[in-house]
Formats: structure tokens, C-alpha cells, sequence
């Protein structure tokens, strides 16, 4: 009987680069997804080149389109935005062929991929013994890379202490003219949802077109969109594919390793907080985890330990600043505005380079904040 020294639940990005990197040293790896590659994934598929700049390959073949500009529309108060670098800041791609790509990439370095098979249960003895719909696989560490809605981490035993919230994605294409019109201008929209926003990520031949908020209450997404076909002047829909899916924008408060499983990616709620974007913080944490076995030399509480470290040297301060960021940015829209209106090009020039990975969220944003405020609420009186 074959033991694995790691499984890998889920094939997306985030289980595909730990797989690869596990594979690269020389350690024996499974993937095991419950469907057939590739597969359709819902996301709106903008990846960030804080990411895409530390894929250790070539990913121009799954690329539907690459911009260097990224337009920012905030509806409340009129205000427009322009994020511009050399390198793509957001490269478009569809999940099914991305996810793809990586797997491809695990298996030329000798990892194995089983499909269709389904977790169902799991079994904690000398080993553990993951039960799927096609059959047992051991393994001694688990990789919980399938995503916000995947089974492992309560087969395990967390509780779901993620902040999720909801968003819909519409596949859709458009008359051509529309389409020549949009597919120039990868956009944001604030405001357009209350709480939260809408996007246009132009694809090949078609819009990915989404709305998010990050209100956990009843809301009727559907109207919003509809809403939002009228702003971007689409009068025309040939096309439309919908789906709707649940974002994890808070990571999980009880700990992200227990019994050898490691969370990675949405699995432990790790998307951005501002933009809810994923896809990065799903390739960055599924390396750490493979890096943190590998480093702990399949010691369970050295990979664990190697693990936390890793985690809140860099990411969870960062999560932690944009968890504030996003409440001030979408519930406080009043003093959002003022600072904008002042500070708007500085503000947007730094998320800019927290998209490029130039840099991470202030830590000390709360006291740069309030000093900003209290400085034009000062000049206010002064005048």
C-alpha cells in the first residue's frame, strides 16, 4: 500500500503550486480533485503581478489579456482613478486553463492527480486515511486547498470562523461594438453595490462581469448587475453565464494547522480584504505550506512551527491592516470621500504597489489615518 507524504485537496492554483514546489524537493505528493480537468471555476480570473511575478514559469499561454492600467470609478462622489505600471498590473485568465497549466507543470515532476474522486471522510490512526468516492489514499500531511466551500477543514474539526461574503460573476458576451468598447479598460466600480463594488475584467472574447459586497445581509446582487449593464452601456446581451459563489475576505480565527492538515488559500480565508482578490494569496500560502514540509523535514510540529512563521511574518499583519482598511473604505464612505478628495492619487498609487508586490499594507495605518483626519479637520477650522 502506497503512503503518500502529502495530499493535496483541490487542483486550483493554490494546490497545483504546493504540489509543484512539494514535487521539486524531491517529496511524494497526491492531488486529489473531486472533478475532471480542466473545469470551470467561478472567479472573476484577474490575477494580480504581485502573483503572476513569482510564478516560477511562463504562463502566457492561458493569458487572455494582460492591462497596464486599471480604470477606479467611485459612484457616490464622482471621483475617477487611474493605476498605471509598465508590467501588467492585472492579467486576465480562465481558471479552467490556468488551474490547468500548473497541474501540468506538478505532474512533468512526478506528482500524481487523481480526478473524480470525492472526499467523504477522514480518518485520524498511525497515518491519515483520506475516504473518497473512489477509494482510500494514506498519506501522512494534508494540503486543505479546496477552497472557501471544500469539506476538509470541517472533517477535521474547525469550526467556519471566516468572515465570507457573497458575489455573483456573469460570463457574458456583448454586441461587438460594445464589446471593442470595453475590452480596452479593466475597471472597478465602488459604490455600485452597496458595501461593495462591481468589475469589468474583458476576457478573449467576452466580459467577465461581477458584483461583490461586503454586507452579510440579504441583497439582491441579480438587480445590482442589472444596474450595472445600464452604467457600462450595455444595451445588448447575447450571452450570459451565471454564477454565483461566496468569498472569504476574514481568515480563520482558530488556527490554520491541526492533526498534519495545513489550510491554504480560501480554505483558511485568505483573499484580500479590500478587493477580495485570491488568487495570489492562494499560490503564496499553498508554497509556504509544501515549503514548511519540506523545511521540517515531514516533522509534524517543526512543519507546523515553520508554517506560523511563515504566515504571520508576512501575511496575517498584512490581512489584519486591509481588514481594517475595507471596513474604513466601505462602511465609512463619508470620511472615505474627504480622504479621497485630498489624498485620492497618493492612495491610489499605493495600492498600486501593493498590486505589484512592491509593498504590503502599512502597519501603521490607523495612525497615519487618523493624523491625516485630524490634520483637515484642523485646516477646516484654521480657514
Amino acid at each position: 500500500m502506497k503512503i503518500y507524504d502529502v495530499a493535496i485537496i483541490g487542483s486550483g492554483p493554490s494546490g497545483a503550486s504546493a504540489a509543484l514546489k512539494l514535487a521539486e524537493n524531491g517529496i511524494s505528493a497526491v492531488i486529489i480533485e473531486k472533478e475532471t480537468l480542466p473545469r470551470y471555476k467561478t472567479c472573476g480570473g484577474g490575477f494580480v503581478y504581485r502573483g503572476r511575478k513569482n510564478m516560477p514559469f511562463d504562463i502566457s499561454s492561458v493569458v487572455s489579456k494582460e492591462f497596464n492600467k486599471i480604470e477606479i470609478y467611485f459612484d457616490k462622489s464622482g471621483q475617477h482613478l487611474t493605476a498605471e505600471r509598465p508590467e501588467p498590473l492585472v492579467t486576465m485568465v480562465m481558471r479552467d486553463e490556468f488551474d490547468n497549466l500548473i497541474v501540468e507543470k506538478a505532474k512533468e515532476k512526478g506528482i500524481t492527480l487523481l480526478q473524480n474522486h470525492k472526499l467523504t471522510k477522514i480518518s485520524f490512526e498511525e497515518n491519515i486515511i483520506l475516504h473518497t468516492s473512489e477509494g482510500e489514499v494514506h498519506t501522512k500531511f494534508v494540503i486543505a486547498a479546496d477552497g472557501a466551500l471544500g469539506p476538509t477543514a470541517k472533517l477535521t474539526g474547525w469550526t467556519d470562523t471566516r468572515y465570507m461574503i457573497p458575489a455573483l460573476e456573469y460570463e457574458v458576451e456583448v454586441s461587438p461594438e460594445d464589446f471593442e468598447r470595453l475590452s480596452k479598460e479593466a475597471r472597478f466600480d465602488f459604490d455600485a453595490v452597496p458595501l461593495g463594488y462591481a468589475w469589468s475584467f474583458p476576457k478573449k472574447n467576452h466580459l467577465s462581469l461581477g458584483v461583490a459586497t461586503m454586507r452579510r445581509t440579504k441583497i439582491d446582487l441579480k438587480k445590482y448587475y442589472r444596474d450595472y449593464l445600464k452604467t457600462l452601456g450595455i444595451k445588448e446581451v447575447i450571452k450570459e453565464e451565471f454564477h454565483g459563489f461566496q468569498i472569504p475576505v476574514g481568515a480563520r480565527t482558530d488556527g490554520f494547522v491541526r492533526k498534519n492538515v495545513f489550510l491554504v488559500g480560501d480554505a483558511a480565508g485568505f483573499a484580500d480584504p479590500i478587493t477580495a482578490e485570491g488568487i495570489s494569496n492562494a499560490i503564496l500560502t499553498g508554497v509556504m505550506a509544501a515549503e514548511a514540509i519540506v523545511e521540517g523535514k515531514l516533522d509534524s510540529k517543526k512543519s507546523q512551527e515553520l508554517y506560523e512563521a511563515k504566515l504571520n511574518e508576512v501575511l496575517i499583519p498584512e490581512l489584519k491592516t486591509g481588514a481594517y482598511l475595507a471596513k474604513l473604505f466601505y462602511e465609512n464612505t463619508s470620511l472615505r470621500n474627504l480622504l479621497m478628495k485630498r489624498y485620492g492619487s497618493r492612495m491610489c498609487e499605493a495600492m498600486t504597489e501593493v498590486f505589484m508586490g512592491e509593498r504590503t499594507y502599512p502597519a501603521d495605518i490607523k495612525k497615519k489615518i487618523t493624523e491625516k483626519f485630524k490634520g483637515m479637520v484642523f485646516n477646516k477650522f484654521k480657514n
